[in-house]
């Protein structure tokens, strides 16, 4: 986020380059530089002339090169976009030459998603040396909790932890999924609002029962009857509830308790920073590691990877409700 924020403030106050590459994993990032970008460089009236926007399926690079070289009209820069970049990964080195002696008065854009050019090739070094190189990597599960609290408290916001963790648990590391459901919180609540689990319940329809996070505690709390209640409610809404991502984290969950129970010290502080949760949720831990020895956790993810397996449809007949009860019921006994 400090890179982007340095990025669109160099735009801002006209410390313009003439390449933008951004690339990378994730692409939440790259489409907020580039709309950024698009929206304020030229004003309304200097657009219509001087900023176009390309696909990389339907251009080649000598044609964006041959655009790049022409000079604005009635404007101190021309801007040219290129989305879907990506799709000229094969033939994007041919950039080399334009690279190396780009043309000032143009602002050319690649909006270069999932993929990443090698840093030992002379385009790259080009484009690093006359333009900026952005790239925009993946956050890991445990690291978008804190995002999604920088992102409130940039737009005068707070979230409890649980309610932050749903978010997590039923959209996963896609930025722009969470991007646009902060929105909707944030546009039906009054800024200053510390965000609960009830207000994504009712705005996001994420249940605030029953949920992987809920699962999670009542399986490390080994509450064999609010674990079984969760796991009916989730046979009876696969679709919401995909068995593939259960087991996922319930799998995250109990390899974090194997490295819990090597750690000497077991001070809240320090297992948080070991396992990468938040502070909140180190008691959770604590509660599991004293039901779960480390002998059974080890038993457990043998147990969860046949899950998996069978999750996915290899030597199995069950249902995905089945596997998911049969799951519950080898781990709490």
């Amino acid at each position: 986020m400090n890179d982007v924020k340095l990025i669109v403030d160099d735009i801002k106050q006209g410390k313009l380059k003439p390449i933008y590459f951004l690339m990378g994993e994730e692409p939440y990032y790259i489409d907020k530089i580039s709309d950024f970008i698009e929206d304020s460089i030229l004003d309304e009236s200097e657009k219509g002339f001087n900023q176009i926007v390309m696909y990389g399926r339907d251009v080649s690079v000598d044609e964006i090169v041959s655009s790049a070289k022409r000079f604005p009209m009635m404007a101190d820069h021309q801007v040219i976009i290129v989305k879907e970049a990506q799709d000229l990964s094969r033939t994007i080195e041919k950039l080399e030459s334009y690279a190396a002696n780009p043309q000032p008065s143009t602002i050319l854009v690649f909006n270069y998603k999932y993929k990443k050019l090698d840093k030992r090739k002379k385009v790259y070094k080009a484009i690093a040396k006359n333009g900026l190189i952005y790239e925009s990597k993946k956050l890991y599960e445990n690291q978008v909790g804190d995002w999604i609290v920088k992102v409130l408290r940039g737009k005068k916001y707070s979230i409890e932890p649980k309610a932050s963790q749903m978010l997590v648990e039923f959209l996963g590391t896609d930025l722009s999924k969470i991007s646009n459901e902060l929105d909707k919180l944030t546009s039906v609540l009054p800024a200053e609002t510390i965000i609960s689990p009830e207000h994504v319940e009712e705005n996001i329809g994420i249940s605030k029962d029953f949920n992987n996070f809920e699962l999670r505690k009542a399986v490390g709390n080994k509450d064999v009857v609010k674990a079984n209640r969760i796991i009916t409610y989730f046979s009876q809404n696969p679709k919401s509830n995909p068995l593939v991502m259960t087991i996922s984290l319930l799998n995250s969950f109990f390899t974090q308790m194997l490295l819990y129970h090597g750690l000497k010290d077991k001070s809240k502080a320090s297992v948080a920073r070991a396992l990468g949760v938040n502070p909140y949720f180190v008691d959770d831990y604590v509660t599991a590691a004293r039901n779960y020895p480390m002998r059974k956790v080890s038993q457990i993810i043998g147990v969860l990877r046949d899950a998996d397996v069978k999750s996915k449809g290899v030597g199995a007949n069950q249902t995905q409700g089945d596997i998911l009860k049969e799951l519950i019921f080898k781990i709490l006994h």
